[in-house]
């Protein structure tokens, strides 16, 4: 996969897994598979969450991918790109296939494709609240929005690519990041008015 941008940070699935820990997986040594499961646990669930916005679902996105990673570990014959592109390129389209489904259910009962986070009463540290906000703001975006922002900034993803996942153009992942980003500075600059 190209990088967006050569200073776009390393994706948080870029962990290096042993040729020999892939062999034992792919034997069917079920530690081995649990090994992958740990390492992976936490990206695929972040990447889920951040395109869909349900902590529920972003968890059925993460069984999902794993038992499909799972069942297809032995198709996994590498050439030169690393299992753990295999693995996100998985939970990307388990990700987008469940809020394609999910977005035509909405259709179908009218619903809008914006998502809530839970809200904790406790206050938070200043790095954490901003997180929140964050967070916040992402979760107020249309889901195919959130998504290209998410899949843009924080995995790499180049507008091509984007537009294959998500089985559109490159020219609607252009339009989609840069609405996105207006929304998304309008909406902490929103914020930021009131607690200033």
């Amino acid at each position: 996969m190209t990088q967006a941008d050569p200073t776009t940070p390393r994706s948080s699935f870029a962990i290096d897994v042993p040729d020999a820990l892939l062999a034992r997986a792919r034997a069917g040594d079920r530690a081995a598979f649990e090994q992958l499961y740990r390492w992976f646990e936490r990206p695929v669930f972040t990447l889920a969450l951040r395109i869909g916005g349900d902590r529920e679902e972003a968890r059925d996105v993460l069984q999902d991918t794993m038992l499909k990673v799972l069942g297809r570990i032995g198709e996994f014959r590498g050439g030169g790109s690393p299992f753990w592109g295999w693995l996100r390129q998985i939970a990307v389209n388990e990700a987008l296939m469940r809020l394609r489904r999910d977005k035509r259910l909405a259709n179908e009962i009218g619903v809008d494709d914006t998502g809530v986070f839970a809200e904790d009463d406790a206050p938070l540290p200043p790095a954490a609240a901003d997180a929140a906000l964050v967070q916040r703001a992402l979760a107020g975006l249309p889901a195919s929005t959130r998504s290209v922002l998410w899949l843009y900034h924080a995995e790499g993803y180049t507008h091509d690519e984007i537009a294959a996942a998500m089985q559109r153009t490159a020219s609607f992942s252009k339009s989609q990041l840069a609405r996105g980003t207006r929304k998304l500075r309008a909406a902490l600059a929103s914020t930021e008015d009131v607690h200033a």
